[in-house]
């Protein structure tokens, strides 16, 4: 297995990783949408706003992740993660928290001070997320599931109440996907 920086000049196969993994899962529709959110993603976002990593096997992607910039108040530097997809048939052996584990090193060997993330918070505290609330750090949109939103520092500093709006890449800035 292999974990990487994506940076194939051709994005298919992540944007039909995505789609094969929520459309097994959750349906047709929601296979649809996080595809054409995937590609609006790396579409719309500038290289230094948006990191996709993937995990490789015998050169294929059964694994992708995303990183794109989360501005916050204040000067620290953070980023947020969303979505993420691991093919059905390689789930439950680790590879997605070992895939979000390697990009969180590489964006702490890029001074990132914080991530975050809108999702299951039984999963996601295995890799070091906690749940916060919105009196700590202010979603970018409303949330759907205000369990779900979680942060880590990446500094090893408590992540501290900040006061004032937060801001999201433009792809992630639609309410129908918080």
């Amino acid at each position: 297995m292999k974990y990487w920086i994506f940076n194939d000049s051709n994005p298919q196969k992540v944007i039909t990783l995505f789609k094969d993994v929520f459309t097994a899962s959750e349906g047709e529709n929601e296979g649809q949408i996080i595809s054409d959110f995937v590609t609006n993603l790396i579409k719309t976002t500038q290289p230094q706003d948006l990191i996709i990593l993937t995990a490789e096997e015998q050169d294929n992607v059964i694994g992708s992740l995303c990183f794109s910039r989360f501005t916050v108040p204040g000067k620290q530097v953070a980023f947020i993660l969303s979505p993420v997809a691991i093919a059905s048939h390689y789930q439950g052996q680790g590879i997605g928290q070992k895939l979000i584990q390697y990009g969180l090193d590489h964006l702490r060997s890029k001074n990132v001070s914080l991530a975050f993330t809108y999702g299951d918070p039984s999963y996601y505290s295995k890799i070091g997320f906690e749940q916060i609330n919105e009196s700590i750090v202010k979603a970018p949109c409303p949330l759907s599931m205000p369990e779900g939103w979680l942060a880590q520092s990446l500094n090893g500093q408590k992540i501290q109440p900040m006061s004032g709006n937060t801001q999201c890449v433009e792809a992630l800035n639609d309410p129908s996907l918080w």
